[in-house]
C-alpha cells in the first residue's frame, strides 16, 4: 500500500473527547495530556521534497519525559529521516490552554 496524503480519519469532537478521557484515565501523574508544535515547523516538514504527510513516533526524553517525533513520509512509506526531524513540543500540563471536552 502507498500512502496518498489522505490519510487520517476526520473524527467528532464527541468521540475525541471519549478517546482523551480514556487516555487520561489511565495516564501517570506525570504524563502530558497533549503536545503542541507550531505551523512552521509543520511546514517545514511538508515542503519537503517528495514529502506528503507527517509519521508521529513516540519516545522517551534522556529525563525520561514522554515525547512525540515528527517526521515527513513519503508516497512508498518511507520516512524522510534524512530531512527535518521535529520534538520539542510544548507540553500540556503546562500549557493547555482554556479548559475543554480535550484537555479537561
Amino acid at each position: 500500500m502507498a500512502f496518498n496524503g489522505k490519510e487520517g480519519t476526520v473524527i467528532s469532537l464527541s468521540t475525541a473527547s471519549g478517546w482523551t478521557a480514556n487516555y487520561r484515565n489511565q495516564m501517570g501523574m506525570t504524563d502530558p495530556k497533549g503536545h503542541f508544535f507550531g505551523m512552521e515547523r509543520f511546514n517545514e516538514i511538508l515542503a519537503q521534497t517528495g514529502c506528503i504527510g507527517i509519521r508521529i513516533y513516540h519516545g522517551i526524553d534522556d529525563n525520561g519525559k514522554k515525547v512525540l517525533i515528527m517526521v515527513g513520509a513519503k508516497a512508498n512509506e518511507d520516512d524522510i529521516d534524512g530531512g527535518i526531524i521535529v520534538e520539542k513540543a510544548i507540553p500540556c500540563p503546562t500549557i493547555c490552554g482554556r479548559a475543554n471536552n480535550l484537555n479537561s
